[in-house]
Order: C-alpha cells, then structure tokens, then sequence
C-alpha cells in the first residue's frame, strides 16, 4: 500500500524532526515479551519461517510486552484520528506515518509516549537483527521507519499485491484489536496468502504468475505479529474482507469488528548506516522491475483478448454496411432489442447524444421476452450453490480470470470449447457478432467498426473485481450490458428518482430512449480513483480519496456495494515517487460510472490513457455482478472534435439528463 510520507497524525504541518532514541540492547528486549529474544525461541520462528508456504513468512504471537501494547492502542484510540480512505485497490481508514512522531509538537508527542516507544523499539538495533535472522534478508534500516495505523471496518479490505515498492525489504503487520474480546475468524479481516507458478512461456522463458486462489489463512489476533520478506513476483497477499454483522445488536456485542494494526515495512540500510552499499537502492528496484517483467508474464494473464476483425464484403454481390438495416435484419434484432431502440427517430437521439458526450446509458435494452430468459437463467445460476475452487469451476464453462492482482472474475468467452446453452451465451455467440448488430451500433455511434471482442463476466460477491488499467492508442468504442438481477447496487435510488421526476408522457419507450441516462459523470483529472455510495455517485484508483468517517452502527442504513464500472482520468505525472501518496484538492477525475444494474447498455468511447476498473463487490451485495462487455475497435474519423473521448465536463457544458456529479473530495 503506499501512503504520503510527509502525512502527520493530526493533520498539522511537521516541525522539525528529533534525532530518534537510540535503545540499548536490555531497554529494546525490555519492551517486548519475555523470553522472545532467547535463542530456542528464535531457532524455532526462524525453522518455521524457512519451511512455511506458499512462500516464506513468519507469525509471532504475543510479541510485545502485553502491558505496553494496551497503552499503545488506548493512546491510539484517544489521540490518533484517521482518514477513510478509497481505491479501485483497498477501503481503509489510515493514520499518518509515524515516523513523523519525530516531528510533533512535545504537548502532542505528550499523548503518545507509549507509541513512540513502541516504534523505536520495533525499528531498534535489537529487533532489527531478530527480523534478519529469522528472514536471512541482511541487514534492515533503523533510520527509515515506514508504517501507520490501519483501521478496518466493516465493509473494509486490501485486495492482491506483492507490496514491491521502492527499497523495501521486510513487509509486517501488528494486530491490535481488542484484546478483551478476541477476533473471530469468521469476521474476516485475514492475512492471505497466493501460491505462486512458475509457467514456461512460447518463447521457453518461465515467468511466475499467482493463482487466483488463497491457499494461507492468518487470522488477526491481539498482539500477533505477521511478517515476510518482500519479493518481486512472489510475495503475494490481500486482506480480506471484514465482514459485516447480520444485526446492529450482534455487532455491538462483536465490539464493532474495529481490525486495527500497525502496518510497516523495514527498508534496506540508507548512506550512513551499517549495510549501506551505494546504489544497492537503485539495483534493487532495477532488479525487481526485471524480475517482474521476467518471462513475459502478461501472456499467461486470462482471459486473452480474442478480437474478431470485420470482414469486408469481397464482390458486390455481398451486403456493405451503408445498405443499412432491411426488413430482415429488423426481424432479428428484434428478438433481442427493445422495439423502440429500432426506430430511426430513436437512433438519431442516441447517436447526437452519443456524439457530444461519448457515452451514453440505454435502459431497458433488451427485448422482454429474451430479457425474461436472461433473468431465469442468472437466477437459476445464483440459486445453484458454486464450487469453492478455480479448479472444480473451470470444469464446466465459465473460467476464472487472473493473474488476481490485476483481475479475478467469472468469465465466458465466444467459441469456448466447453459451452452452455443459455441465453448469455447466445448474446456473446450470436447477436453481439452479427452483422445487424454491428450496422445498429455503428448507427447509434456514427462509427465505422473495425472488430469486436465480447466477453461474459460473473463477479462473485467477496471475491471479484478488476484493478484499474489504461488502455493506450486510438480512442475505442466499448460496451457493457448489465444483467444484474438484484438491487442495492447503488442504481435503484436514481432509477427511483428518474421515474418521480418524469413527466406524463415520459413512460413511453421513445421518450424512455431519449432520456437515457447514466449514473455518474465528474469534473476533474487524475488517476483512478472509486468509491461508490448507494446513490450512484462515486470516487476510485492510484489516487486515494479521503471521506468523511462513516460509522456502521446502523445496519438499517444502504450497504456500499461496490460492483460499479467507472472510467477515470489517467494522471500525466510521471515524477511522482510510486511510494508517496500525495493529497490534493482537485475535484473527482471520473469520467463515466455506472453501478451495477438490470438490463441496461453502457456505451462508452475510451481514449488513450484513460483508466477503467470494477470495484470489488463486498460479501454484503444480495447477488453477484453479471454483465456483457464488449470492446470495439473503430475507424479514426478526418475531422476529430478537439475534445477528448471520454472527456471532462466543462464548467458551461449542460449535462445529459440522468448524470450527476460526485461529491468534491480530496484525492491521492
């Protein structure tokens, strides 16, 4: 996870920083427990940590001195204040970094004496040489001290990362939750571990990849330490999900599941120190980037695009897309779109609003009849109870996308060689690619496509998501169709809206189709950057979005989901340290978000650079995620409008009925 590092705990500018204290050998052991530093003990975690799988890694009950370690978390609780804190990758509330307890005023350092002690104790010479020993990982510094306090809620998680940043050597975590009433296992809020393989590409390279599957489970505990060495391309982990309680009385009894921890890295040694070696900072990123990059793992990465090229017509006697639509082809569209998406006059509404504003939302796309067969078969799916591995699922149709720090769903793909007779598969085999389709599309976009790449996706609740990625080269058509049977995804409340803010005459489908409307548009640039609340609007990725706290006592109250599509301004900086958060007031940088929904077509013109992920859909969501996405690559126009595709609103610009816009927040 990376943080700002300049962050104070109050949020006040640092002052100058103290040199920190330097402990002895008796007073660093004196404030962790007693007998930890005797040698059987530390032959023993030093055994476990090198015969530990999926890769090395050690857990330490009972580290600290237990009567210190209350002080700490009672100073923490009454002096330390948090941010929320959202991305496409984690929901959390953070401290600021302590190792800027240096730079505090002495009344405010005054409230944390317990603190203090306890990080230059866990950065003494002392420990850092138990850590190097158990790891065999060389020395570790004393002078960088890299951690905060994470605080997680229900609702709140880390998905999978490697934590490969900069010089970072030793990644670790220390529980302090509630000491008097021990942490459950089935509240989730785990340390979790991915098997990684090793897998021999085309060329003969073996590149390592993580399987989407956990195979280690570390429950937090009160005073616990977890602890492994940071290794590119291997140390793979998440945190799962602190689930939420089933009543407000049973959380209140739980103690509210407040997954409080110390998180922290120990770095390589820095100029001055015992270990410097001068450039070994600079050869360690340089090594880890290639190990990374070793094998070429992005071609092992499912699912593979599969792009199918349009075929042009080769004589005359064969149809070409400025025929347009006949009476047949109507026919067959028929089956599967809505009458009133099929009229001229209905077209040319989408196709204007499609072109001022590059996306545009389309309710009620499909025909009811097959949109009834489509619900049938996603409940029949929902009501089935799914294998619990990658392995006995991916026995039938539908497999597992991966590698899962980049993405982990359900998917279908055109041409499969295990199949389904179902009405999803009939959408991504036989409407989606046909020709019809395409001359509909092009006429509801006023584009010319080149090909098409379809795909049906499943994102199970408390697994799936899909981590924000760019997408470089000429600006694209791309196509979501939700078929999300459930509600509570954040969609209904603006549906609810529309329908009460309609006037008489805006139940008729034409009039629905001119009213299309999507869930979310914001002013702003920046990276990727979500979250979601239940009335559509939202924040997202690489820059975290700092939110008033939300205390969940009140399980009456709308769930966030997550489940939402969302499209976000790619940052141009390329300066920044990856390591650093940095904290701004700009406004959201999204682009275009749509939640989770039933029956309802997304289309969306991307442009290079721009930044799109789904949000993990919490355990808490009444159904899985469905939905049919579609990419389309297009002919580049002559005469390109001067704005970008998915663009930024301008202040004068009027919005599309149906759009709003996301609170202000400030973003990393």
């Amino acid at each position: 996870m990376k943080r700002k590092a300049a962050a104070t705990l109050d949020g006040k500018k640092p002052i100058k920083k103290r040199s920190k204290n330097s402990l002895s050998d008796d007073d660093a052991k004196a404030r962790f427990r007693e007998g930890l530093f005797e040698k059987a003990v530390l032959d023993k975690y030093t055994s476990e940590y090198t015969s530990s799988t999926p890769y090395k890694h050690s857990v330490i009950s009972g580290l600290v001195d237990d009567a210190l370690l209350r002080k700490v978390r009672n100073e923490i609780k009454s002096n330390v204040s948090f941010t929320p804190k959202e991305t496409d990758i984690y929901k959390i509330h953070q401290s600021g970094d302590l190792a800027n307890l240096d730079g505090l005023e002495d009344d405010a350092l005054a409230k944390l004496p317990s603190l203090l002690a306890l990080r230059d104790a866990l950065y003494s010479q002392t420990f850092r040489d138990y850590v190097s020993h158990i790891t065999g990982c060389g020395p570790l510094s004393g002078r960088k001290t890299d951690m905060a306090i994470n605080v997680y809620t229900p609702g709140c998680y880390l998905l999978c990362h490697d934590d490969v940043i900069g010089s970072r050597k030793v990644s670790y975590i220390l529980y302090l939750t509630d000491p008097d009433t021990p942490w459950q296992p089935e509240w989730g809020g785990a340390l979790r571990l991915f098997p990684v393989v090793d897998r021999e590409g085309k060329d003969g390279e073996v590149a390592k990849t993580p399987l989407p599957d956990v195979v280690k489970v570390i429950p937090p505990a009160w005073n616990q330490l977890a602890f492994f060495a940071v290794q590119p391309g291997e140390s793979f982990h998440d945190v799962e999900e602190v689930y939420h309680a089933a009543s407000k009385e049973e959380l209140e009894e739980n103690g509210g599941r407040i997954r409080m921890a110390i998180s922290g890295w120990f770095h390589i040694p820095q100029i001055g120190e015992d270990g410097w070696i001068e450039g070994a900072e600079k050869k360690a990123a340089e090594k880890s980037g290639l190990m990374q990059l070793q094998g070429n793992p992005d071609q092992h990465d499912q699912p593979q695009a599969k792009p199918v090229a349009v075929e042009k017509p080769s004589d005359s006697s064969q149809e070409s897309d400025d025929s347009g639509l006949d009476e047949a082809d109507l026919d067959f569209l028929l089956k599967y779109l809505a009458p009133t998406y099929l009229t001229p006059d209905t077209l040319d509404r989408v196709a204007e609003h499609f072109e001022e504003e590059f996306s545009i939302t389309l309710p009620d796309i499909l025909h009811p009849k097959f949109a009834e067969k489509v619900r049938a078969y996603v409940e029949a799916q929902e009501a089935a109870k799914l294998p619990d591995s990658t392995e006995k699922i991916e026995k039938g149709a539908w497999k597992v996308a991966r590698p899962p720090h980049k993405h982990r769903y359900l998917y279908l793909q055109p041409g499969a060689e295990a199949t389904e007779d179902s009405p999803i598969e009939e959408l991504i085999e036989v409407l989606l690619p046909s020709r019809q389709f395409r001359l509909w599309l092009q006429m509801a976009t006023r584009s010319t496509i080149e090909s098409h790449d379809l795909i049906a996706r499943r994102f199970r609740r408390g697994l799936d998501y899909t981590l924000a990625t760019g997408h470089e080269g000429k600006p694209r058509l791309e196509l979501n169709i939700g078929i999300t049977p459930t509600d509570g995804w954040g969609d209904d409340n603006e549906e609810d809206e529309e329908e009460d803010d309609a006037d008489s005459d805006a139940s008729s489908e034409d009039e629905k189709a001119s009213n299309s409307k999507a869930n979310g548009k914001a002013k702003g640039k920046g990276k990727a950057d979500a979250s979601a609340s239940p009335n559509g609007k939202g924040k997202g990725k690489a820059k975290a979005v700092d939110k008033e706290p939300k205390i969940d006592k009140d399980v009456e109250e709308p769930l966030e989901v997550g489940g939402h599509e969302v499209y976000m301004a790619g940052d141009d900086d390329g300066n920044e340290d990856a390591a650093i958060y940095k904290s701004s007031a700009e406004e959201d940088n999204i682009l275009f978000f749509q939640a989770a929904a039933w029956n309802k077509m997304t289309l969306v013109l991307r442009d290079s650079g721009t930044l799109k992920f789904v949000k993990y859909v919490s355990s808490a969501a009444k159904g899985d995620r469905w939905d049919i996405s579609g990419t389309f690559e297009i002919e580049e126009q002559d005469d390109e409008p001067e704005e970008e595709a998915v663009g930024v609103l301008d202040d004068s610009e009027e919005e599309f009925q149906g759009f709003s816009d996301s609170p202000d927040s400030d973003s990393d």
